[in-house]
């Protein structure tokens, strides 16, 4: 099915990935100039690592999806912070061809969607600083409904609060980073149910979206990941008006809607660069550059 091209979940793991200084300006040189201040403008490696890595896994993942060079490639942002491409070519197939990156810890992903929005969150299971785990949720229990932060707090372990606490702030993220929202929006309005983290399902103040579909999954070495996949009609005006549609019949949208959501292929560095620059230089240790391995399967 060729609406079903539009949907790819890539992830890379940066901690397996240590350029030298010249190996990260060639990686670098692949990205437009405008996008290289919001890279070199962190100080240390492994932040600038994450931002590079999303850059390219953004540039890459359009290059692959449509075959547009990365010199054609046009990738802006709404005011809220929102990526997405600007291409005046429509492809009827993938109306609404968006896409969302996240980092966090040692994976940078990214997931596309050919008619639905998209969100991606990714979350680390550490607490910053030297706080225990319930001084570190406590800073958040705003941003939680009362049924979600008393799941929390009813963990049995220290350890399970923390998991639990990171599993409803990741499909929150993934929700609001989907319709295009900034950092302000009222969390504490999203209202996550679920089946022991399957059958996810959102309500928005009190009312529930019945035309999305959420998937959490574990990453390994204390990481997971949450996709949300659902209506454009809720995203925001500036975000929907760099989509081709936001109306459907029922029909049409379901057809978006219940597409496999495929799984995340790992890829390196190496694999993102454009195989006719492959030849020009080194990023990064040797490896099979055709070998995609496929994670994150199960829930956390």
């Amino acid at each position: 099915m060729e609406l079903q091209r539009g949907v790819q979940r890539w992830v890379v793991d940066i901690s397996q990935w240590n350029p030298s200084p010249s190996e990260f300006s060639y990686a670098m040189s692949f990205l437009p100039q405008h996008e290289h201040h919001s890279i070199t403008r962190y100080l240390k490696l492994e932040d600038r690592k994450r931002a590079i890595v999303s850059r390219l896994l953004q540039y890459a993942l359009v290059h692959e999806v449509f075959g547009i060079s990365f010199d054609e490639i046009i990738i802006k942002h709404t005011v809220e912070g929102k990526p997405y491409l600007e291409w005046n070519k429509v492809d009827q197939e993938l109306p609404n061809f968006n896409f969302n990156a996240s980092h966090h810890g040692d994976y940078v992903a990214i997931a596309s969607e050919p008619l639905c929005i998209v969100g991606l969150d990714i979350v680390s299971l550490t607490i910053p600083g030297k706080e225990t785990i319930p001084e570190f949720i406590q800073n958040f229990s705003s941003y939680f409904s009362r049924l979600e932060w008393n799941s929390i707090v009813n963990a049995s372990s220290y350890d399970d609060m923390l998991t639990e606490f990171y599993r409803y702030w990741c499909v929150k993220e993934a929700f609001v980073k989907a319709i295009g929202t900034g950092v302000g929006y009222r969390l504490d309005s999203v209202e996550f149910h679920h089946t022991r983290w399957t059958n996810i399902s959102v309500k928005l103040d009190g009312r529930e979206l019945k035309e999305w579909r959420f998937w959490l999954y574990d990453f390994g070495k204390r990481h997971m990941v949450a996709i949300a996949r659902g209506h454009p009609r809720i995203a925001t005006e500036t975000y929907k008006r760099t989509l081709k549609r936001t109306e459907f019949d029922e029909e049409q949208y379901h057809l978006g809607l219940n597409l496999p959501n495929v799984s995340f292929v790992q890829r390196t560095v190496e694999q993102l660069i454009p195989v006719s620059f492959k030849s020009g230089g080194n990023i990064g240790q040797e490896h099979d550059a055709c070998q995609a391995e496929e994670i994150g399967n199960s829930k956390p």
